[in-house]
């Protein structure tokens, strides 16, 4: 397992070299040299480069009013044993002896390890009982790794120790006790406590493809949104409108996502007590048979509506009035889904957003200029949208460039009457 982090070194200067250390496992492979400190001000400076160096454009934590330690050149052992390293003050605040020469035996963590066993327990997911499970998870917070290496994870940290064995046994233990419920329920409470409400929960659902050649009665091939051959599995996750997961399930590869929706909820309802629920899902999960499920079993939903239908909802809008719209105008229409028995009305609301239409046209630009590129012959024939290819010609789709044209800047959504 490959890891980053920076290093501070005493040079035989009396200087501090500031380092960005790349190691796999315990093997140092590359050591980027940022530069050498001569007072604390360099010192802060060559830190901030090398932690934007190691993680460019990466965010801080929200945790709240820190207090701020400030790297000193007085920390930093003299290897060379030339010179005195000043001490920490001792208790009582009277600077303690010490030499010059110091070796560092180990490192910890502290701060790390308590922010997360915090907020592990905040969540109430302490409810399990179960240190093995909670190292697992931690630790792949701390750097997502195979199960092998969550005990150097730990050690690296300066975490308490826990042994390959004691991981395996808890993975057993997850099975038995249920610890998915367990945890859903805790995450529940938590949702609960922090919004007042959960009358909204929102749904969506990813593949997870494992390189291997055969199938078993859980990973088998599907489709796959990245056109893979690959077995898979369906992963199936329900948050609240702030983001927070409540429920995630697991489904066989080749299930259809539509018809995932159902027994997610169904059984949130059930492990809850719930059924007063509005579902936000994407236009992925858009299909009258499915709409009639969620309206069967007593669920609100509000789905995404495929903006092709929005020139038969929104008709008498463009006869009248044509492409002409007013930032955040709202219309709202009525469409018939399904058929036989089956059919039910449903309501339809658009929305049309001078911003939304500038990030639209900008897309469709780009995909314009592909397509020409193709039918110019200055890149190799490809399906592309606005692309229309014959037996012996590839042209630009004007119809279909004008279509998405009229539709730039609209986003429709379809819920009960």
């Amino acid at each position: 397992m490959v890891s980053r982090f920076v290093r501070k070194v005493r040079t035989a200067s009396g200087a501090v070299a500031v380092q960005v250390v790349t190691r796999r496992g315990r093997q140092v492979e590359r050591i980027e040299h940022v530069g050498s400190a001569h007072t604390d001000a360099e010192l802060a400076l060559l830190l901030a480069a090398a932690r934007e160096r190691l993680s460019p454009g990466q965010d801080v934590l929200d945790l709240g009013e820190l207090p701020v330690v400030p790297a000193r050149m007085g920390q930093v052992a003299d290897w060379t044993g030339e010179r005195e390293v000043p001490a920490r003050p001792a208790s009582g605040g009277r600077p303690a002896s010490g030499a010059a020469g110091g070796r560092v035996v180990g490192t910890s963590a502290d701060l790390l390890w308590s922010v997360l066993t915090s907020a592990y327990a905040q969540l109430g997911f302490d409810v399990l009982g179960d240190d093995g499970f909670r190292a697992m998870v931690l630790a792949r917070i701390v750097e997502p790794t195979s199960k092998a290496e969550v005990v150097r994870v730990m050690d690296e940290i300066g975490a308490p120790a826990v042994s390959l064995r004691t991981l395996f046994r808890s993975l057993a233990r997850s099975q038995a006790r249920d610890y998915r419920g367990q945890l859903a329920t805790a995450a529940w409470a938590h949702s609960v406590r922090a919004s007042g409400t959960a009358a909204m929960v929102l749904y969506d659902v990813t593949t997870l493809h494992f390189e291997r050649d055969d199938e078993d009665e859980l990973r088998k091939v599907g489709m796959s949104k990245e056109h893979r051959v690959d077995p898979q599995v369906q992963a199936g996750l329900l948050v609240d409108p702030a983001g927070f997961p409540l429920e995630v399930h697991l489904f066989e590869g080749n299930k259809a996502e539509t018809t995932t929706l159902i027994p997610v909820l169904t059984a949130f309802a059930q492990r809850h007590d719930v059924r007063d629920i509005v579902v936000v899902a994407d236009a992925g999960m858009l299909s009258a048979a499915n709409l009639n499920a969620l309206e069967d079993a007593g669920f609100n939903f509000i789905v995404g509506s495929r903006i092709t239908k929005a020139p038969y909802d929104l008709a008498e809008h463009f006869e009248r009035h044509g492409t002409y719209f007013t930032d955040g105008q709202i219309l709202e229409s009525a469409r018939q889904m399904g058929t036989g028995n089956a059919a039910r009305v449903r309501r339809v609301v658009y929305q049309w957003k001078f911003k939304r239409e500038q990030h639209d046209n900008k897309a469709i630009n780009a995909m314009i200029e592909r397509a020409e590129k193709i039918a110019d012959g200055r890149a190799p024939l490809r399906k592309a949208r606005f692309l229309k290819v014959t037996d012996i010609t590839a042209e630009l789709d004007q119809a279909t460039i004008d279509r998405a044209r009229q539709l730039a800047g609209l986003k429709g959504y379809v819920s009960a009457p």
